[in-house]
């Protein structure tokens, strides 16, 4: 993982925060977050986590992705598709707050099972390959399988449990 350029990520944060007209204080209530904690990562002094960029990215009405390139969560480069992608569907104005949320979600669990997650280029969450994985047809608690109706079109995803 790359390291924090926190500075920068302060800088653009209170510049957001500016644009958007919140104060620090509003902006931390927003957010969820101490106003004394907001204030130091917007000076460049505490590395926020993904969550806490996620809450202040909701707030600001920005995506949160940006913010992760920003701080050295994502390579800009190698996770530019998985960033649009986010993007677009964080910018659709047909889809509710909620749907954007669960979209993002199914979209991050496909991406888990393809081996891939949040800034991370293969992951092996048990003993076996991605190789092996992928050839596993016992679903896990967080499986997310499409299902098809009589017609034999996509009903749209469902939750599974194992």
């Amino acid at each position: 993982m790359a390291s924090l350029n926190v500075g920068n990520l302060g800088e653009y944060l209170r510049e957001q925060r500016r644009n958007a007209q919140l104060s620090l204080r509003q902006l931390a209530d927003a957010a969820g977050v101490s106003n004394p904690y907001l204030s130091q990562i917007e000076r460049g002094l505490r590395k926020p986590s993904a969550e806490v960029l996620q809450q202040v990215a909701k707030a600001l009405r920005i995506s949160a992705e940006t913010l992760y390139v920003r701080a050295g969560i994502l390579d800009a480069e190698r996770d530019r598709d998985e960033v649009e992608t986010r993007a677009v569907i964080l910018a659709d104005p047909s889809l509710s707050e909620r749907q954007k949320q669960v979209l993002l979600q199914i979209y991050e669990s496909f991406r888990k099972e393809n081996g891939f997650g949040i800034g991370d280029s293969a992951e092996d969450p048990g003993d076996g390959t991605v190789e092996e994985r992928a050839g596993t047809d016992a679903p896990s608690d967080t499986d997310v399988r499409g299902t098809r109706t009589a017609g034999g079109s996509d009903a749209g995803p469902r939750r599974t449990t194992g």
